[in-house]
């Protein structure tokens, strides 16, 4: 399977976005991710994973404790600034605020993640990490953002949380 296709054929399947967050040697640092998933409940995992090759990966390949946010429909900007090489993310714009453990905590999600590293993989061009999650919160209801067909959407009614 030559990755060209691959990539192709798995742009049909709606991924939804989110920003990762880690406190680097040079300061805050970040990226758009659509690979996040719910791993297990009982202990609480994430996972996600980045290229080797990513240069946000580079900055953070050390760090202990990340940020997930999952992003709403109308929060594309946002991503396309964590997706952009060598973009100032965290300049204005971008709302944000160190957390715990330096955290960088993003303003303005669906739904917010403080977690530790559990466990580091090397999977072909990539790196899946599994995440023990130790806070996690909701923000205002409202649509989700998703990618789809090379590009992001925003999808879904509002719907009144559930517990």
């Amino acid at each position: 399977m030559d990755a060209a296709t691959l990539r192709s054929v798995l742009r049909a399947h709606a991924s939804g976005v989110a920003v990762l967050t880690a406190a680097g040697p040079a300061g805050p640092a970040g990226v758009t991710i659509t690979s996040f998933a719910s791993l297990s409940a009982e202990p609480a995992l994430v996972s996600f994973a980045l290229a080797t090759t990513s240069s946000t990966w580079a900055r953070i390949a050390d760090a202990r404790w990340y940020g997930v946010h999952v992003l709403s429909g109308d929060q594309a900007g946002l991503a396309e600034r964590f997706a952009t090489k060598g973009a100032a993310r965290f300049a204005p714009p971008t709302r944000w605020r160190p957390g715990p453990h330096g955290v960088p905590l993003l303003e303005g999600c669906l739904a917010r993640l403080v977690c530790s590293r559990h466990e580091l993989v090397r999977v072909g061009d990539h790196h899946l990490v599994i995440a023990s999650v130790e806070h996690a919160e909701r923000g205002a209801p409202g649509d989700s953002l998703v990618h789809l067909h090379g590009a992001l959407h925003a999808v879904g009614t509002a719907v009144p949380a559930h517990p």
